[in-house]
């Protein structure tokens, strides 16, 4: 018994801790910031937006209610499956995708979300300028892109222009 519950914690502190290589550990973005991020970046409807580590989802969920269309990719498998059953009902709005976004294209992306650390935003900000179209929108909570020009800021979101 005390084998399988200490197998199981295993797995769980692997799940969120292996991240840390990739981006950042699950920090859910409080709902004020992702209003005020969506509203800086001028959401339209049938927008698309990437939310490079989508966590449990819920940024997804308000954009498509918000009438975007919205692809979450996640790294960790158990915020992966949340993130996948929490959006089931939003259908076609919402594409929950098991992976790496650094090996995935955001050409169609018009607006991009991040919540990542900062030791990854200059890597972040040339796979924007090498993949993103001419106009997208890069949101960005807490993290600055050292030496980009930001567009508009406010409690810790900063919208940048490709």
């Amino acid at each position: 018994m005390a084998a399988s519950i200490f197998l199981l914690l295993f797995v769980i502190v692997m799940c969120f801790g292996f991240v840390l290589l990739f981006g950042a550990p699950y920090l859910p973005t409080h709902k004020k910031q992702i209003a005020l991020g969506l509203k800086m970046a001028a959401l339209r409807k049938d927008e698309v937006v990437y939310e490079l580590g989508c966590g449990d989802g819920y940024i997804l969920r308000e954009i498509a209610r918000r009438g975007g269309r919205a692809v979450g990719y996640e790294l960790n498998p158990i915020l992966f499956i949340v993130a996948w059953l929490s959006c089931l009902k939003y259908g076609g709005r919402i594409k929950v995708r098991y992976g790496n976004f650094w090996n995935v294209n955001i050409a169609e992306a018009d607006i991009v979300y991040v919540f990542l650390l900062e030791k990854f935003m200059k890597r972040l900000d040339q796979k924007m300028l090498a993949e993103a179209q001419k106009g997208t929108r890069l949101l960005s909570y807490t993290f600055k892109i050292p030496g980009k020009k930001i567009i508009a800021e406010a409690e810790g979101m900063y919208l940048y222009q490709y």
